[in-house]
């Protein structure tokens, strides 16, 4: 226990101090705490053996140990982010963000597929069917957490802004439907019989059954706010629901040998949704509560960039089939993103890029990489996403806050400070 924790807070400090030097150089601090973890992970510092000692991870299976963090880090990010789909919102660009969010993510999927299966008729040694389309289906996934960081670091705002914050969170219900059908054709490619049940049917349950989860918590959150007065109560009141939405979306059963389970995303953001456009004080508690988790984001963007598997760089056939993904989803989410927003009458500047801000990929990835384990070459599949996660993670950031900064929407930067010197007290008379 002693170790975990003077690991988990090295872990932190390293990263915070890091953060001052990707200021230097105009990085986001999102970068730098995937840095961190990358040269504390078990390929730099925990070569060394000091892990033992707190300092650094001896393996990826010590960084794994840590999965519960990533996951409520996962839960508290989702949870902010449904505060962007208020009903004042959804009404003016709802019917836009629906309308890219699914057409930028089927496109991405075409795409990749195209490539990966033009290669796998070039060289059928290097990829079987079943996995290129797999892999295409991954491609449409996007990852919420290090874009909302880059957000809420430079305090974007604006009409891109807004639409992305809608498009990432629509992209893990789309990303879900298209892997599940694409992953029910490639079993039926390798087994040769096709699963409607997995297909078509589990998907969909569990989109429903996430969003009326997280739409009960959301509602059930509101009428025990009202019970608390104090600012501390209500934002330990809402940690309290986000921990038991994490926890619930664990869950998994069946129903007459359907398999039911939950997307911890989908349930978060619901539950923040509904909060927010229920509870009539919910801009206040949320800006709190975003403060409150920012050491939680920290340390989860520390463990991601420690379980970058960098022994995947020594595969050649990884490199050249993880490089035709890479081009081929950033030209899918691009392309996808412009003709979408171009068709829905979007201003110039969310055409050009919204596309470039959709290209960070993660957890979501990785965790239908992982469900692809089971395919012949499910190893192959678990590998290009890992060097695709590998690449986004550190470039994808970065493209981000330049295009946010190119539509205007991040403020020029400069030196700020929210240090205040102490104020002498008055002397208090006793007599």
């Amino acid at each position: 226990m002693e170790q975990m924790l003077i690991c988990l807070s090295l872990a932190l400090i390293a990263g915070l101090l890091m953060s001052r030097a990707a200021k230097a150089v105009r990085l986001p601090a999102v970068t730098a705490y995937l840095l961190t973890g990358l040269l504390m992970g078990p390929f730099f510092l925990g070569r060394l053996g000091l892990s033992r000692f707190g300092f650094g991870f001896g393996s990826l299976a010590a960084v794994e140990g840590y999965g519960i963090l990533t996951q409520v880090a996962l839960g508290f990010i989702a949870f902010v982010i449904g505060n962007e789909f208020r009903l004042s919102a959804l009404k003016h660009m709802g019917r836009r963000a629906v309308t890219v969010g699914v057409a930028q993510a089927v496109i991405t999927t075409a795409l990749v597929d195209i490539a990966l299966v033009a290669l796998h008729f070039a060289r059928p040694d290097v990829i079987s069917l079943a996995s290129a389309i797999t892999l295409g289906s991954i491609a449409a996934a996007t990852a919420p957490a290090a874009t909302l960081m880059v957000v809420k670091q430079y305090k974007a705002d604006g009409p891109l802004t807004k639409l992305l914050l809608m498009v990432v969170a629509i992209d893990d219900a789309v990303g879900l439907v298209l892997f599940s059908a694409s992953y029910g054709v490639a079993n039926a490619l390798e087994q040769g019989r096709i699963d409607p049940v997995s297909v078509v049917l589990e998907p969909l349950l569990e989109i429903a059954l996430s969003l009326a989860l997280g739409a009960a918590a959301g509602y059930l959150l509101n009428l025990l706010e009202v019970y608390f007065h104090s600012r501390s109560k209500r934002m330990s009141l809402s940690v309290a629901f986000v921990l038991l939405t994490v926890g619930l979306s664990m869950t998994k059963f069946e129903i007459n040998g359907t398999r039911c389970g939950f997307s911890l995303l989908l349930v978060c953001m619901m539950t923040g949704t509904v909060f927010c456009n229920v509870c009539p004080t919910s801009d206040e508690l949320m800006d709190r509560l975003d403060r409150w988790v920012s050491p939680i984001n920290i340390l989860f963007f520390v463990l991601s960039g420690a379980e970058l598997d960098l022994t995947i760089l020594t595969n050649p056939m990884v490199l050249l089939i993880g490089v035709v993904y890479i081009v081929a989803r950033s030209a899918g989410k691009i392309s996808g993103s412009y003709l979408s927003c171009r068709a829905t009458s979007c201003s110039p500047a969310i055409q050009k890029y919204l596309g470039i801000t959709l290209l960070p990929q993660a957890g979501v990835a990785l965790g239908m990489a992982a469900t692809a384990a089971e395919l012949s070459d499910g190893h192959m599949v678990r590998n290009v996403v890992l060097f695709s996660v590998l690449v986004y993670e550190l470039v994808g950031p970065t493209l981000t806050k330049i295009s946010l900064v190119a539509a205007g929407e991040i403020r020029p930067e400069g030196r700020t400070s929210a240090r205040v010197e102490n104020q002498p007290e008055a002397p208090v008379e006793l007599s």
